[in-house]
């Protein structure tokens, strides 16, 4: 099929999907769940194919990490479908109900937004992640992974409409582009797609918002900080510091800088240094960082580096001020931690600091749409509309007004003898 086949179909099926009950979503689920576990050994050959053609096009070892899909991601990824099976339907949930009149009741209902358009990197557990999610919020879908991952992508787009179509779900309800050329005509098809969730580069998603009209749920690069304030517990901060960093380099939710107030900077540079070396990070450091440890000069452009690889930038400032200033100056707006022991700092930092995850005392890795509670993710939104951080099932629906009446007319509220609206709020769910 064409790509406007492609499209125009899934625009069918979504509309059709968006009517889907709960029961035989959560079968369709449960399908893939079991498709993926019976499959395993297929998908791990097509993964390793990938990885090999990768090795020989020398891709970089952090893009590698994020494409090797093995027997253990394969494993994380089916508990990921149990979790989401256990979540509830976010489609059909009333959000407010109004008494307009007697006999004239409106209703604010969740419902799909329609076909998404994804395109994300080189990590075929995304494929899997963004797909069940569109389906349990009845949404259809087309996606665009990395070409590195040609082979992985395939195999799971066809086990996971395989299981989808068996328990029920209408044909062309997930759709897998193969080409640049796809993405490209894909962004003029606004008539058919509802919303594109891009996931790369700062650059790349710019790309996109500039050549659509569609609309652009942005997830771009992560420049994560942990900010170690001078209330901190140091062999906390160490611990954060180190999980925020190492515990997965090549991924968007990693922290690529720390920033350290001066007064425990003497205490606290060297033993930071001696974990971080220890997990063979590379540490880079500005003047009054390399006045305390021996480390590689940092430069201007550390600070808007998004590493993804065993690197970290340190900064030593003098005030929580200033900390606040160079995260809100060079941080994408993702996630950014601060360690310390005083409440009304913490307060302060999570305030003022303009991301889309603020936290105190705990690893930026925990900014996560499993880890939430979100049933996994189809991407972490540094937007400010509509949905924003990890965008799970609630950001994948919007709502319509649904109002019921027993043959009220605007005239009768209009003119001298006009009939008042009373407004009403009810304190019952959307039903005939």
């Amino acid at each position: 099929m064409s790509i406007i086949e492609i499209a125009a179909a899934a625009k069918v099926a979504s509309i059709q999907l968006a009517a889907v009950k709960t029961d035989v979503k959560n079968k369709a689920l449960a399908e893939i769940a079991r498709a993926l576990k019976d499959r395993t050994g297929d998908i791990v050959k097509a993964n390793e194919k990938d990885l090999a053609d990768a090795e020989k096009n020398n891709l970089s070892v952090p893009l590698l990490k994020r494409l090797k899909f093995d027997e253990s991601k394969i494993a994380e990824t089916i508990a990921g479908i149990e979790s989401l099976i256990k979540l509830d339907d976010p489609v059909g949930k009333t959000l407010s109900a109004t008494e307009l009149d007697e006999g004239l009741e409106l209703y604010k209902v969740s419902c799909p937004i329609g076909v998404i358009g994804v395109i994300f990197e080189s990590r075929p557990d995304a494929l899997v992640q963004i797909s069940t999610l569109c389906l349990k919020s009845g949404n259809a879908v087309l996606l665009k992974g990395g070409s590195e991952a040609d082979n992985t992508n395939k195999i799971l787009a066809d086990v996971i409409y395989e299981g989808g179509i068996k328990a029920g779900l209408p044909e062309g309800w997930i759709q897998l582009l193969k080409t640049r050329q796809d993405v490209d005509k894909m962004l003029a098809m606004y008539e058919y797609i509802d919303l594109i969730i891009p996931r790369g580069s700062n650059a790349f998603v710019r790309y996109i918002m500039n050549n659509t009209n569609i609309p652009v749920l942005g997830h771009a690069e992560g420049i994560c900080h942990v900010y170690v304030d001078r209330d901190a517990d140091l062999d906390m901060a160490v611990k954060i510091a180190v999980d925020s960093k190492c515990q997965y380099v090549a991924v968007c939710n990693a922290a690529e800088t720390l920033l350290v107030h001066s007064a425990i900077a003497k205490a606290f540079l060297p033993k930071v240094k001696d974990a971080l070396q220890k997990k063979n990070v590379e540490i880079r450091g500005y003047n009054k960082t390399r006045a305390i440890i021996d480390v590689k000069p940092a430069t201007e452009e550390d600070w808007s580096t998004e590493y993804l690889d065993l690197i970290i930038s340190i900064k030593v400032v003098e005030t929580l001020d200033e900390a606040l200033e160079h995260i809100n100056k060079y941080g994408s707006g993702h996630t950014d931690t601060i360690v310390t022991n005083s409440k009304e700092s913490a307060e302060k930092f999570m305030d003022l600091v303009d991301s889309a995850n603020v936290f105190w005392n705990c690893s930026t890795r925990f900014s996560d749409g499993y880890r939430y509670g979100l049933g996994a993710e189809v991407g972490i939104s540094t937007n400010k509309l509509h949905a924003r951080g990890p965008v799970g099932l609630e950001g994948l629906v919007i709502y319509k007004y649904k109002l019921l009446g027993a043959g009220q007319i605007v005239a009768d509220y209009t003119g001298p003898n006009a009939k008042k609206f009373i407004h009403k709020n009810l304190n019952k769910d959307y039903g005939f």
